[in-house]
C-alpha cells in the first residue's frame, strides 16, 4: 500500500510538475510577494500568453495555484474594466513520502543468504559474530568487571534492552527472559540462527564482566511467546 501511495504521488508531481516551464511558473509565483498576472508570466518566461494562461490552468486544475480578480495596490491601471486574473500559491504541499526502509525484509533476505552459503555453519557462524559483538558492545558501553553474577546479568538484561529487546535478569534461577525481540518474524522462521546470534551476544556480554557460563536460548516459536536464555 505504502509503494502505491508513493507511485501515485510520483505521478501527480510529474503531472503537474514535471515540465520544467510550469515548474518554473509555479516556483516563481509561490516566491512572489503579490499575485501575478499571466501577462507577467509571459513576459518573465519570455513564451506567448497562451502558453503562460495554458500552464496556469493546469496549475489552477491541479490544486497548485488559485486565482483572484483582486486589483493589486499600486496596480490599477487605466480603466474601469474587469479586472485581470492573478494567480498565487495555494497550501498544497509538494513532497514524497518515501516507503518505510524494510530492515525486517533485508534480515530475512540476509539470513537466506547465509543458509545457502554455508548451511552447516551457518549457527555456528552467527554464534560467533554474536559474541564478538557482545564484547564490542560490552567495551561500549562499559558493562562492569568482577562484580559477581547478578550484577553482570542485569548489566547484561539492560545492554539488551539498549538493543531494542525487551528483557529481563531473573536472577533466582539465572535467566534473562525477552518478551519482545527486535528481529521479530526472523526470529520466529529462523531460530537456528537468529537464536544462535542472540545467545552469542549474551556469552560475549557475560565474558566481558569476567563471567564465563555459557548462554542457552530456548527460542520462542511465536512472536507472542516469550524466549528464556540460560546462564
Amino acid at each position: 500500500m505504502e509503494l502505491e501511495v508513493f507511485n501515485r504521488q510520483v505521478e501527480d508531481l510529474a503531472s503537474s510538475l514535471g515540465d520544467a516551464t510550469r515548474r518554473g511558473i509555479y516556483i516563481s509565483i509561490r516566491e512572489a510577494p503579490e499575485a501575478i498576472t499571466t501577462a507577467e508570466v509571459a513576459e518573465l518566461f519570455d513564451i506567448h500568453p497562451n502558453v503562460a494562461r495554458h500552464h496556469l490552468h493546469r496549475l489552477v486544475e491541479d490544486g497548485y495555484l488559485s486565482v483572484t480578480e483582486r486589483r493589486r495596490s499600486g496596480k490599477q491601471g487605466p480603466g474601469a474594466g474587469r479586472p485581470a486574473k492573478h494567480y498565487e500559491a495555494t497550501k498544497k504541499e509538494v513532497h514524497l513520502q518515501f516507503p518505510t526502509r524494510r530492515y525486517d525484509l533485508l534480515a530475512e533476505l540476509l539470513v537466506r543468504v547465509i543458509q545457502r552459503i554455508a548451511p552447516d555453519e551457518a549457527s555456528a557462524a552467527a554464534e560467533a559474530v554474536g559474541r564478538e559483538y557482545g564484547r564490542e558492545l560490552a567495551a561500549e558501553i562499559g558493562l562492569p568487571d568482577d562484580s559477581g553474577f547478578d550484577v553482570a546479568a542485569k548489566a547484561v538484561a539492560r545492554a539488551m534492552i539498549g538493543m531494542g529487546f525487551d528483557t529481563e535478569a531473573n536472577t533466582d534461577d539465572n535467566t534473562l527472559v525477552t518478551s519482545f525481540c527486535p528481529f521479530g518474524e526472523t526470529a520466529v522462521n529462523h531460530p537456528a540462527i537468529i537464536c544462535k546470534l542472540d545467545q552469542g551476544i549474551v556469552t560475549g556480554l557475560l565474558a566481558a564482566s569476567n563471567q564465563q557460563p555459557m548462554a542457552i536460548v530456548t527460542p520462542h516459536t511465536t512472536n507472542e511467546e516469550d524466549c528464556v536464555t540460560e546462564m
